[in-house]
């Protein structure tokens, strides 16, 4: 069974900040093993200087991973993955940017950094590199749940793990937007690493932070998912099918800023078809 990936993705500075400093890709690419999706965000830390050039030098890095290294490394394999040299690749990438947004920071005396999520898809499996609070989820025809597939690296979200606080008042704290980690504030970043499966049917949500905070889990669901379920999905509608999917964000994004949302608000969605 072969799979197919229909991707949309939407981003809105929102209805505050004057700058979007938030950063997205999403590629679709044929190989000899099959089509394979890569899909980036970045969430430039709205605190700092010119979080928008700290974001969009990661999305331009792991693009390029994508173009030009990915598939040399699935000619080498036979059209294997390696968990262990991705995972590894995957966090040099993220070093030699945030040794570069770091450079860049001193030089020009500022402060600069972002997040960072990274969702590959490839033959029935996915993986993650993840850093910050930007989330991805996977939903499914079978439970009807949205399924977070990365843990916020955020003050709050340990203190929950913890037991020190409850969801409820992580939510309302003053602190629920400290990240424990960026890229181009600290020495060194250690990305979280997921991986897992999938089939055709699937789809995956990468947000911002924005995107999520004001929208019921049910809700994203049903937009994101549920009302595509109807849609004839085969290759000579993908176009058609896209423009569907980036109407459902941007219904999303609005109904982010009619409830006052004061963030950038960014989301890419990607489903999986046997077409």
């Amino acid at each position: 069974m072969e799979l197919h990936y229909t991707v949309a993705a939407q981003t809105d500075v929102g209805i505050a900040k004057q700058i979007n400093q938030d950063s997205l890709t999403v590629k679709v690419a044929n190989t000899p093993y099959g089509e394979t999706a890569v899909a980036v965000i970045c969430d430039g830390m709205g605190g700092l200087t010119q979080g928008e050039i700290a974001s969009a030098v990661v999305v331009r890095a792991y693009e390029q991973w994508f173009l030009k290294e990915l598939p040399l490394a699935l000619g080498e394999s036979g059209g294997s993955l390696d968990l262990t040299w991705l995972r590894e690749r995957w966090e040099t990438l993220a070093n030699d940017c945030n040794t570069r947004i770091l450079d860049y920071s001193k030089e020009r005396r500022t402060t600069m950094g972002t997040t960072l999520t990274v969702l590959l898809l490839f033959a029935g499996s996915f993986y993650i590199s993840h850093v910050g609070d930007c989330r991805v989820y996977q939903m499914t025809d079978y439970d009807n749940l949205l399924h977070m597939l990365t843990n916020d690296q955020t003050y709050v979200a340990r203190e929950v793990a913890l037991g020190h606080m409850t969801p409820e008042q992580a939510k309302n704290d003053a602190r629920k937007n400290v990240l424990l980690q960026c890229i181009g504030t600290v020495r060194h970043v250690e990305p979280d690493f997921v991986s897992g499966q999938y089939q055709a049917g699937d789809s995956f949500l990468l947000c911002s932070d924005g995107f999520r905070h004001e929208l019921l889990e049910r809700e994203i669901y049903d937009y994101c998912h549920l009302a595509l379920q109807d849609i004839e999905w085969c290759v000579a509608y993908r176009q058609d099918n896209s423009r569907l999917m980036n109407g459902q964000l941007k219904y999303l994004i609005e109904q982010n800023k009619s409830r006052m949302e004061k963030d950038n608000i960014s989301a890419i969605l990607l489903k999986v078809m046997d077409m």
